[in-house]
C-alpha cells in the first residue's frame, strides 16, 4: 500500500471522528483527489467493518460506532 494512500486513509479517519469532513465533494478537494476516488477510500473502509454514514444535516460523514482505524507497526516483545 502506499505511503500516500495510508495518509489518505489516516487523514479521512480523523475527520470523521470529528464530523468535519464536509460535503463528498469538499473532502475529495481537501484531499487533492477525485470524488470516485474518494468512494473507493470509503467503500475500503467499510468493507474493513468502518459503520460510515453519511448526514446531510451535519454536511459531514461520521462512524454510527465509537472506534477508528489504527495504521501502525507494533513491535512483540521477545521472549528470552
Amino acid at each position: 500500500m502506499p505511503k500516500r494512500y495510508l495518509e489518505r486513509l489516516l487523514t479521512i479517519d480523523r475527520l470523521i471522528k470529528i464530523k468535519s469532513t464536509g460535503s463528498p465533494k469538499q473532502l475529495a478537494e481537501r484531499l487533492g483527489i477525485s470524488e470516485s476516488r474518494l468512494y473507493e477510500y470509503l467503500s475500503f473502509m467499510k468493507e474493513s467493518g468502518a459503520p460510515i454514514v453519511y448526514s446531510k444535516e451535519r454536511s459531514s460523514y461520521y462512524y454510527q460506532a465509537a472506534g477508528g482505524f489504527d495504521f501502525s507497526f507494533k513491535m512483540e516483545r521477545q521472549n528470552n
